[in-house]
């Protein structure tokens, strides 16, 4: 098959400068910093993809989505996952359409082979027509291979592919290096119109170098507090500037908590409208936990923020510390002489999981020798009781009856 020579889609030039690129993404809803659109702007000139990493929920996507909408190009997306193979990325031979064919086309077949002298001159007579049944006729497009076939300048956006698997992006290459790709069957398609190729990925693995060296390359990280208060207040989330901006601090505090997944700045605009919607004239740490749900995703992840939102509202609030005086927490009493109540100060109840030094402290403290002293919480003696001698044989006549006494006993 002829090969057209590609089309640099850029040659109308989608954008003028780095600040018009700012500038339509703005009007679109995306706040672009000039480092990002700089790198926009690039793309529109080199003709070369684009690989976004970072974390997820910083805008990745949204930036092919917003890229799409301000050039007018169609959006093309192929989302990775783990065990894709080329047949889901590149393209599929259409078998229910080929089968159709075949018995429509049975009759014709039957005349093909009607005289031929031996089964082997039939099969060669059929394995001639196998161009007939391989071709574009047949073939069903998956995103890659439609993306480089398209009449139309598109936006290819190959998402999270760092989830897929290495043989993926050696299919991967002949795209991003050489706008084409190759069927076996029919031959290498090379694109009239040079796509614009977005890769995003979240860091859950290494890619290759040779992915790398195709693409020029962008960081998203979670933006400064000013720049996320603007994307929020680009949404029309509909809560007020002034409490916007201490939602927005209060999510960055999240942030800093080590959880499992972290605020997203899409989730932060959810919990902006979420607020509105509930008609809040004031961040509340009542309000916020009662809709943390909204930015943090597991359990454990939401008892770490709810502990620590009345201190990111207010870093003076005193917290009223939960003593759990309920079933299974196991606080100890010690009786005095007094009559007074004296807490054991070592907690009954340890997560295992979520315990830091402290925990491994008090664990370790509970196997040292000695550690009530000479005596208990609530004693009033001023030396302490002699120590017994206790023989040898002590432990084994005290198991003994403490399991029945003798056998005679047990009999009895």
């Amino acid at each position: 098959m002829s090969v057209p020579t590609p089309i640099n889609a850029s040659a109308g030039h989608d954008f003028e400068s780095v600040d018009d690129v700012i500038t339509r993404f703005g009007d679109a809803g995306y706040i672009a910093d000039e480092r990002l659109a700089t790198t926009v702007f690039l793309q529109s000139r080199l003709d070369k993809p684009v690989l976004l990493e970072g974390p997820a929920g910083v805008g990745k996507t949204e930036l092919a989505k917003t890229l799409a909408e301000v050039t007018g190009r169609r959006l093309l997306r192929l989302q990775c996952y783990e065990g894709q193979d080329e047949t889901k990325a590149l393209y599929e031979w259409d078998y229910g359409k080929q089968l159709l064919y075949t018995q429509v086309l049975k009759e014709k077949i039957g005349q093909l082979v009607a005289d031929a002298e031996s089964l082997g001159e039939a099969v060669d007579r059929i394995s001639a027509q196998e161009s007939v049944f391989f071709s574009e006729r047949f073939l069903a497009p998956r995103p890659l291979l439609e993306a480089i076939r398209s009449e139309e300048p598109v936006v290819l956006l190959i998402d999270e592919v760092d989830r897929a698997d290495e043989a993926l992006e050696a299919v991967l290459l002949e795209l991003l290096g050489e706008n084409q790709v190759s069927v076996p069957e029919l031959g290498t398609f090379t694109a009239k119109v040079a796509p614009y190729v977005i890769l995003t990925s979240n860091n859950t693995r290494d890619l290759s170098a040779a992915l790398k060296r195709r693409c020029l390359h962008s960081f998203l990280d979670y933006p400064t507090a000013e720049r996320e208060l603007e994307i929020v207040n680009s949404k029309d989330t509909g809560l007020s500037e002034a409490l916007a901006g201490q939602l927005v601090e209060v999510v960055r505090g999240l942030r800093e908590l080590e959880l499992r997944k972290s605020p997203s700045i899409s989730e932060t605009v959810d919990w902006a409208k979420t607020l509105a919607v509930l008609g809040a004239s004031e961040l509340t740490a009542k309000l916020l936990n009662d809709t943390v749900s909204v930015v943090v995703k597991y359990d454990k992840d939401v008892r770490k923020a709810t502990g620590a939102i009345p201190r990111l509202v207010d870093p003076n609030a005193v917290i009223d510390e939960d003593h759990g005086h309920g079933h299974g927490h196991g606080h100890g009493h010690g009786h005095g002489h007094d009559g007074d109540h004296t807490h054991d100060p070592e907690p009954a109840a340890v997560d295992e999981e979520d315990s830091g030094p402290d925990g491994v402290a008090i664990r370790a403290a509970k196997d040292q020798p000695g550690r009530h002293g000479n005596y208990y919480a609530g004693s009033t003696a001023s030396t302490p009781s002699p120590i017994k001698d206790v023989p040898r044989t002590q432990g084994s006549r005290s198991f003994a009856n403490g399991f029945g006494g003798s056998k005679k006993n047990r009999k009895g």
